[in-house]
């Protein structure tokens, strides 16, 4: 099992993965977020490239902002409710996989660790 952080992010509205989300992601210091990549997700729901593999995997705390309302704006007959969402995270084993798919609609989301 190698180590990894992924996600992936599926349209609840309209019953689909949401292709194009646009994703940033950051480790959260003391003196402040570090950025470390921004990428996108593709027709699958999914980026194309591991957020962090191997080396890259480091114990911390962590954000993912997801850019969802730029994806579902010329879904809803008004502006989405919600812009970017922003999800901290904890790594405590930088051996181990880690998965965060994000369920959304314009007005809801959900996030859990997955496998």
């Amino acid at each position: 099992m190698s180590a990894k952080l992924s996600t992936h992010v599926l349209d609840t509205k309209n019953g689909k993965p949401a292709e194009g989300v646009k994703i940033d992601l950051y480790q959260v210091t003391s003196a402040g977020d570090e950025y470390i990549l921004s990428t996108q997700t593709n027709s699958d729901g999914r980026t194309d490239q591991l957020l962090l593999s191997d080396d890259d995997m480091r114990t911390g705390d962590f954000k993912l902002l997801f850019h969802i309302g730029d994806y579902f704006y010329d879904s809803v007959d008004e502006a989405p409710f919600l812009t970017v969402v922003p999800v901290r995270f904890r790594i405590n084993d930088e051996t181990a996989r880690y998965h965060v798919p994000m369920l959304a609609s314009p007005w809801s989301y959900s996030v859990y660790r997955g496998s």
